[in-house]
């Protein structure tokens, strides 16, 4: 499954994502953001062979949304992301969950050194498309250990795939009203959400593809909308600015004369693409 993008490539980013795309989504990030299944963990730790031994590195980890549920079945984590704050709520959500073995980095994924054969297992959960792809998987091929494999996870949820209830209709309505053109870009060499991961990793060497799907049902309010909308580039707080009042209150306002009880329910599709390091 490719996951899906915040927003169109910005040919001002010549070679990454500015360092503040994301600027003050990250507590936003953490919260509202949905949770990967337990079964799609499960599933994608049981055939990548995971040895509760190994050593994770997590590429573009935001707060840890993969980082911090897998964290228990590695002797070591590490987690790498761009953007400073996101670190910094990845760091403080490891404490408040007595999270200790994660090594928490700041920086471009692209530029990261590790140990050539060190990795049991390297994930990259919707953040694929912002990097440096070529570069990524044949760096991917020399840190994971023979054997070893590499996930890109994501979720596409009912907006994303323009769902046809009436609340993700409304919901769609209030977006288009106020999303603007935002502060993420992509790298020059990230492909859309129609191109599959697994034929970029297939050229790249690994082998072992699959796709796997798990679908999860959500039940949303009007604050936690609103906080989802918060976590994304287009539609963070800094991207509304002074209309962030005027998006709340009319995302409000929609919703609730929709559906006064303001419970909204979805079914949510979760996936990962999995391949696997040829072994010697």
């Amino acid at each position: 499954m490719a996951s899906p993008s915040d927003a169109p490539l910005d040919s001002e980013t010549p070679f990454n994502i500015r360092p503040d795309a994301f600027a003050g989504t990250a507590r936003y990030y953490a919260r509202y953001r949905p949770p990967y299944p337990a079964a799609l963990l499960d599933d994608l730790c049981r055939r990548a062979g995971v040895s509760g031994a190994g050593r994770l590195l997590d590429l573009g980890c935001g707060p840890g949304r993969v980082a911090l549920p897998l964290a228990s079945r590695f002797r070591e984590v590490v987690a790498v992301d761009l953007e400073p704050e996101m670190i910094k709520v990845g760091g403080e959500e490891a404490g408040c969950q007595g999270v200790a073995n994660v090594k928490w980095s700041v920086g471009r994924v692209e530029d990261v050194s590790e140990i050539a054969g060190s990795c049991e297992l390297i994930t990259m959960g919707e953040a694929f498309h912002r990097f440096d792809q070529p570069l990524i998987l044949r760096r991917a091929l020399e840190w994971l250990q023979p054997g070893g494999c590499l996930a890109t996870l994501g979720g596409t949820n009912a907006l994303l795939k323009k769902g046809e209830a009436p609340w993700q209709r409304k919901l769609a309505e209030v977006w288009a009203r106020w999303e603007g053109k935002g502060v993420a870009g992509g790298h020059p060499t990230a492909v859309t959400s129609t191109t599959r991961y697994g034929d970029l990793m297939a050229e790249a060497g690994f082998e072992d593809l699959g796709d796997h799907d798990f679908d999860a049902t959500l039940t949303w309010d009007v604050d936690s909308l609103i906080g989802n909308a918060y976590s994304s580039s287009v539609m963070s707080r800094r991207a509304l600015g002074e209309r962030a009042a005027g998006f709340e209150a009319d995302m409000r306002r929609t919703m609730l004369a929709l559906e006064p009880g303001g419970r909204f329910t979805e079914t949510f599709t979760f996936g990962y693409t999995l391949a696997r390091k040829p072994g010697e």
